[in-house]
């Protein structure tokens, strides 16, 4: 069987048969395989692609097929004890950024860091911050520390349930994209949601728990003048400006991603 042949029986399902043939072969280029479209097939190629296309109908993620997601350019290894990294995170990194280059941030905590998406990206444009990335799963981290070795970027990873292993520790700037999918949305039981990490995320609870925690104790880890912002749902930016509010930040402020969601909300903690 030839490279037409093979893609030619996963119809409708193109691009990703391309992706997940060219991850078979060992090669990155869609332009490969095109130009070499009548090349022979070894026939355990043809039974790995096969067993990934059928993995992939069945609703496997891509990223955990390939084995890999970019983020913020960043090649990052992904595997199904971590979230997969989505572009519209790249609205906090973007952020988190302009705050850390206007001048007095020298240190950021990422909670919740799964791949280390976040903090890795935060290391990568700005090189001065001091990254401090924590997670509740060994494995997790263990996913950011393979990230961050194989990107040669320096970064300090702990095992942490939130604030539990943090006491005494301030930064400049805290970001999180938490749990924040309530335990009844229906979404929970559709699509790529289906294979990702449940702690990752749901809260078990009301989509906020996670965020009630991070709000309610960053005042006592974030230096004079430091930011939190946090990622959250559509549906969810009056009540975590609400109890950013409530808990004394100032300069509350919303982030919309690119298709008009409200999508990260930030404030300013001045005592």
């Amino acid at each position: 069987m030839n490279i037409k042949q093979a893609l030619a029986k996963q119809a409708g399902f193109r691009r990703d048969a391309e992706a997940l043939l060219l991850h078979c072969l060992g090669r990155e280029e869609r332009a490969w395989l095109i130009a070499h479209d009548t090349d022979e097939l070894p026939e355990a190629v043809v039974t790995e692609f096969e067993q990934f296309c059928q993995q992939r109908r069945s609703g496997m993620p891509l990223a955990y097929l390939l084995g890999f997601r970019e983020f913020w350019s960043l090649k990052l290894k992904v595997t199904p004890d971590v979230l997969i990294p989505r572009p519209e995170t790249e609205y906090l990194v973007e952020w988190a950024i302009e705050i850390s280059q206007s001048g007095g941030c020298s240190s950021l905590l990422d909670m919740g860091t799964g791949s280390g998406a976040i903090a890795l990206a935060m290391k990568s444009a700005c090189p001065q911050l001091e990254v401090t990335a924590t997670d509740e799963s060994p494995a997790a981290l263990a996913v950011a520390r393979e990230n961050a070795l194989a990107l040669g970027l320096g970064i300090e990873l702990t095992e942490s349930d939130w604030w539990s292993d943090l006491s005494g520790r301030f930064w400049s700037l805290i970001v999180s994209n938490p749990p924040y999918i309530a335990a009844n949305d229906p979404h929970l039981t559709a699509g790529d949601l289906r294979f990702e990490p449940t702690n990752a995320l749901t809260d078990g609870d009301d989509g906020l728990a996670a965020i009630r925690t991070i709000i309610d104790a960053s005042p006592g880890h974030l230096e004079a003048g430091g930011w939190l912002l946090i990622e959250h749902g559509y549906d969810q930016a009056a009540s975590v400006a609400k109890l950013m509010t409530e808990r004394g930040f100032g300069n509350v402020t919303l982030r919309h991603d690119l298709a008009g969601r409200p999508r990260v909300t930030g404030g300013c903690w001045a005592a």
